[in-house]
């Protein structure tokens, strides 16, 4: 007789069922199934810590570009006083005087006029726009009210003065434009879309 016959045959002499696992194999089904569980919990924890390093990696990428877009903020609301300064240095000359502008006055002018020109186009080379609200409903997310005007002819809430220029950078304000309002009008017809 061989050693596996003499196994059943103790079996059934100690009145065990012959199908039955011996106790070894049993421990062994439930390591298996504890491994198994271990396995699926550490899986777990591995999609979880990939799903964290690809929400980093994109908080990051996101912030970077925030960083690039926005970087220049703290200069160019130092620059908008330079613009300002231009702006009003040209408004304040009368158009008469600008017209009949001869030799080196003409040539002045003409100096500031570019100077002008070139900031702007320098800021808005890097997302620095100017806003233009005259004429817009008033948005106190772009505007600063600074007075109400009595204006029948326009509807309540239209910006009917601009002023100080307003500068946005990419999607942020960089400063808001300080604008008059009519009040008194006839309400604004809601915008369609």
């Amino acid at each position: 007789m061989n050693d596996i016959d003499e196994a059943q045959t103790s079996k059934k002499a100690a009145g065990e069922p012959a199908g039955a696992a011996p106790p070894a194999e049993a421990e062994g089904f439930a390591a298996s199934d504890q491994l198994s569980a271990e396995n699926a919990e550490l899986r777990d924890r591995l999609l979880r810590a990939l799903a964290e390093i690809e929400n980093t990696r994109r908080r990051a990428e996101r912030e970077t570009a925030d960083a690039r877009a926005y970087a220049i903020a703290v200069f160019a609301r130092d620059m908008l006083t330079v613009a300002d300064n231009l702006a009003r240095a040209l408004d304040n000359l009368p158009a008469e005087a600008r017209a009949g502008a001869e030799g080196p006055f003409k040539a002045f002018v003409e100096g500031v006029e570019l100077t002008a020109r070139d900031l702007q186009a320098a800021l808005a080379r890097h997302g620095v726009k100017k806003l233009e609200p005259k004429g817009e409903k008033f948005d106190p997310n772009f505007h600063q009210a600074i007075f109400e005007a009595p204006d029948e002819t326009l509807p309540a809430g239209t910006v009917t003065q601009v002023v100080q220029s307003g500068w946005t950078i990419g999607e942020r304000v960089l400063r808001p434009a300080m604008v008059g309002v009519s009040k008194g009008g006839p309400k604004a017809a809601p915008k369609s879309e």
